[in-house]
């Protein structure tokens, strides 16, 4: 069907050009009349011939005051002076006439014929190849697969690090490729399928490649975004055609990235119960991970940061076997991670590489591979001769809170609000055991709305906070508009983010964690997904409205009682705020060493009456 479609295309096209041609030789007959040379000899005699051109065989020009049947320019073919002389004292009415070659026929013919079909037969190669972007029409079911050999790859484990756990659960998938007679002589089948879940960034098409480079079979990647196009059947016809590669490839590894985009589970979307192309496509993947034996040495990995959107029939038994979680790393993994990035840049001997992993708590792979090339940028900008412990620290703010906005210039009333909210947060901060300590305040606008930034920084890493805590940090979020109302007696718009995070954190802890007495140990609200880490929020609702309103009153009154106490350690303290706000406001920056000692306030639990 889609041959002939292109024939006929290309038919169009030709006719086309042939009626342009013949348009134009009727544009040429009606705007030249053909005349014989005895009657251009009456013209010339009566003078009525002006702008004549005269060339070897052919003589144009315009008459004057032609009739009014005939047009205004002519044409005419020469005839030998002496013969028209001739035939004019005879009487005789005479034209002239050229005689074209055969073979001159032929070639204007000919070769415009074959000038055409050679365009033609181009265009439709280039097409059938995909040569013309996009795969082409006579290739629109075939896959986008690009295959990686091992020297492609250039990947080992030991360019991954940080992931001991899963490269400890993929290492034996490398081992059954590279000796599967050692596992079958027990009877052990391979995995057909391993799933590698993460957060973005974790490293996880960076391990399947190494997979590859240490196995030495070929590699294919596709990403699950590549098999849906908008015709229907070309998605499951990819699958088809990737899975035809891999068995003439086999022993390989396929990798299908993104696949919450081909395997989203039926029937979740608005059309629910449609057999739409998606449908098809996963139905399709479905039956060829039924039909491939792992005894040809091929294996199936995919990854997704989106796991609770994928078809259950995709995890079950016989298709992904595994699972493989592919976590944010830990200070050791990060340490280990920064060693792998720092061996391309040079670096001062003196810092630790043990220090910058204190730095980036909750940093990804992809995340300290930046940071590494942000402070090699940084260093290089101020001509240094290494990168040094200051690069990182400078990287980290940049990454963590933005760019410096220098150019962004505050009145005198902002700049001094500005000061005395971030210097509330950094002595609340300081003020309550539990908290992150403080590493540096500034006045410096970065990024895009932060007008000034208080960091913090833990000093290790942590799985789980208790209710002391989480009142805790409450306070020092509200710290700032607490400062505020105590100088200046009004609040301003800056801690519009600040409530933002107090309002969720309460509500964490009213509806999902227990932490109120009143409303007992029950989890109010669930989350309807996870996003590895990060919840979604608009869970389902399983409460009355009498239920309802008591969750409101409890947020609102732990957002009152932390704001209270962030206000009375303000008072507390006020001396320190006048006098380091001030320092702030000269300095614009005031380091860990720069601040006040820390303070003598325990966190003390306001129970209900």
């Amino acid at each position: 069907m889609e041959r002939q479609q292109n024939f006929s295309f290309w038919y169009l096209v030709a006719a086309l050009i042939l009626i342009l041609a013949f348009q134009s030789l009727l544009e040429e007959q009606q705007r030249y009349e053909q005349i014989t040379y005895s009657t251009f000899e009456r013209y010339l005699e009566q003078a009525r011939i002006d702008d004549l051109v005269v060339s070897e065989n052919r003589i144009t020009g315009r008459i004057i005051d032609p009739d009014p049947d005939h047009p205004e320019f002519f044409s005419t073919i020469r005839v030998d002076p002496d013969f028209a002389a001739k035939l004019e004292a005879a009487g005789v009415e005479f034209r002239g006439s050229t005689e074209s070659s055969t073979i001159a026929v032929i070639a204007s013919w000919v070769l415009p014929m074959l000038l055409f079909f050679a365009i033609w037969m181009f265009l439709i190669r280039r097409m059938a190849s995909g040569g013309l972007g996009g795969g082409g029409l006579m290739s629109v079911g075939k896959s986008r697969a690009k295959i990686y050999v091992e020297r492609d790859t250039k990947k080992t484990f030991d360019d991954v690090a940080g992931v001991d756990e899963a490269k400890a659960e993929v290492r034996e998938i490398v081992d059954f490729l590279r000796e599967p007679e050692r596992y079958a002589r027990l009877g052990a089948r391979m995995p057909k399928g391993v799933l590698l879940v993460g957060p973005p960034g974790t490293g996880k098409t960076l391990l399947a490649r190494a997979m590859a480079g240490e196995a030495g079979v070929t590699f294919l990647s596709i990403s699950g975004s590549e098999f849906v196009e908008m015709f229907v059947g070309v998605g499951a016809a990819r699958v088809r055609d990737l899975f035809e590669k891999a068995r003439e490839h086999a022993p390989c590894i396929i990798f299908i990235d993104e696949l919450d985009a081909l395997g989203r589970a039926r029937g979740a979307g608005p059309m629910t119960g449609g057999h739409d192309e998606k449908e098809q496509t996963l139905n399709q993947l479905l039956v060829e991970l039924d039909g491939f034996d792992t005894r040809q040495g091929i294996v199936l990995l995919a990854a997704t940061n989106r796991p609770e959107l994928l078809d259950p029939a995709l995890l079950r038994a016989g298709r992904f076997d595994r699972q493989v979680l592919v976590d944010r790393p830990d200070r050791t993994g990060r340490k280990a991670i920064l060693q792998v990035h720092v061996r391309g840049i040079r670096l001062d001997p003196r810092v630790s590489i043990d220090d910058v992993a204190a730095l980036t708590p909750g940093f990804t792979g992809a995340d300290l591979a930046n940071l590494v090339n942000e402070a090699a940028l940084l260093a290089t900008r101020a001509d240094r001769p290494a990168v040094t412990y200051a690069d990182f620290e400078q990287a980290v703010e940049r990454i963590v809170a933005g760019l410096e906005k220098r150019n962004r210039l505050l009145n005198p009333l902002e700049r001094k609000t500005v000061a005395y909210h971030e210097m509330g947060h950094a002595l609340v901060a300081l003020s309550l055991k539990g908290v992150d300590p403080v590493q540096k305040v500034s006045i410096i606008p970065r990024g895009i709305g932060a007008l000034g930034y208080t960091l913090q920084r833990p000093t290790e890493d942590r799985y789980l906070m208790h209710t002391a805590e989480l009142e805790n940090k409450m306070a020092v979020l509200l710290a700032g508009r607490a400062a505020e109302e105590l100088v200046f007696g009004e609040i301003s718009t800056g801690a519009a983010d600040d409530l933002q995070r107090v309002t969720e954190i309460a509500r964490a802890m009213v509806t999902r964690y227990g932490m109120v007495q009143d409303l007992g140990q029950a989890a109010l609200e669930t989350e309807t997904g996870r996003f590895l880490g990060a919840p979604i929020e608009g869970g389902g609702r399983r409460f009355s409205e009498t239920t309802a309103r008591e969750i409101d009153l409890a947020v609102k009154r732990l957002i009152d009682d932390a704001y209270a106490r962030a206000k009375q350690i303000l008072g507390q303290r006020r001396d320190d705020l006048e006098r380091y706000a001030t320092l702030l406001l000269e300095r614009e920056t005031l380091s860990a060493e720069e601040l006040p000692a820390p303070g003598v306030f325990p966190h003390r639990r306001k129970e209900r009456p």
